[in-house]
């Protein structure tokens, strides 16, 4: 009898699961359509784009600065204790901080601060006027509010996120040539080529093309967890905390996938 209560329970959580990812991507779909449609009204979204697109990137280079110089510095200082007991030259060096800041390390941490950051101010924003009711009264009064509230959030975070990441990568440059110089005494001759040596042009599409996958990521998933807030101010706190998990596992994921899809033979 045990076995079969066990059994029950399993198909039960397992029903359960599969009606409320069905349901997650039934809403996903209706959000999709309702911003294509409020593309239409740019006059509404289009200033308050603006003011988003100030709001993030000034608001955000800092921290993402901070992060690029420690990510560059720690990959030089690590590269210069690896080669410091081989014979590989270490001009090496500098074609190792440039191709790992650019490919991996300065869009993917900018994702990640910004999942943080960002995310969690759309879905907590979003998220109070759910339950506040604000939404429901923009409804009432005729208004779109993905016109009014989440397009301008969304096209904001696509347009400024890679700016980011580009302004990322050239710090984590300049913080791991500062590092490898005073670690292995490496000249900006010496770091400068080994950085061509390995350089490929397609590097800073790759970096811009995974900037702008994470940037959906980071507004469209926090924006749709927001939007879809219930029970209240738990249901506020909860709906930030997976609006964040959630950017952040899809960013690790589109990484994955897009390494292989772009980088792989």
């Amino acid at each position: 009898m045990s076995a079969f209560t066990a059994a029950l329970d399993l198909r039960r959580h397992v029903g359960r699961y599969a009606l409320r990812t069905a349901g997650h991507a039934g809403r996903f779909a209706f959000l999709v359509r309702d911003l294509s449609i409020g593309l239409l009204e740019w006059r509404i979204w289009f200033p308050r784009t603006i003011d988003q697109s100030i709001a993030i990137g000034y608001g955000s280079l800092g921290i993402v600065l901070l992060v690029a110089a420690f990510a560059g510095a720690v990959t030089a200082l690590q590269t210069g204790y690896q080669f410091t007991s081989s014979v590989i030259p270490l001009y090496y060096a500098g074609g190792v901080v440039t191709a790992g800041v650019v490919l991996e390390l300065g869009p993917v941490l900018t994702g990640l601060i910004l999942a943080g950051r960002v995310g969690a101010r759309y879905a907590a924003e979003l998220g109070t006027m759910r339950v506040t009711e604000q939404i429901d009264a923009l409804e009432s009064l005729g208004r779109s509010p993905m016109s009014h509230l989440l397009l301008p959030r969304i096209l904001a975070g696509i347009l400024v996120i890679p700016a980011l990441t580009v302004f990322a990568n050239v710090m984590g440059i300049a913080s791991g040539y500062v590092a490898a110089s005073s670690s292995l005494h490496l000249s900006l001759t010496e770091f400068t080529y080994g950085s061509r040596y390995f350089f490929h042009t397609f590097d800073l599409y790759y970096s811009i093309i995974k900037a702008f996958f994470f940037a959906a990521a980071v507004t469209v998933i926090p924006c749709y967890i927001g939007y879809n807030t219930q029970q209240g101010a738990e249901g506020v706190g909860r709906s930030t905390t997976t609006a964040v998990v959630a950017a952040s596992i899809t960013i690790l994921l589109l990484d994955t996938v897009l390494a292989k899809v772009l980088l792989g033979t």
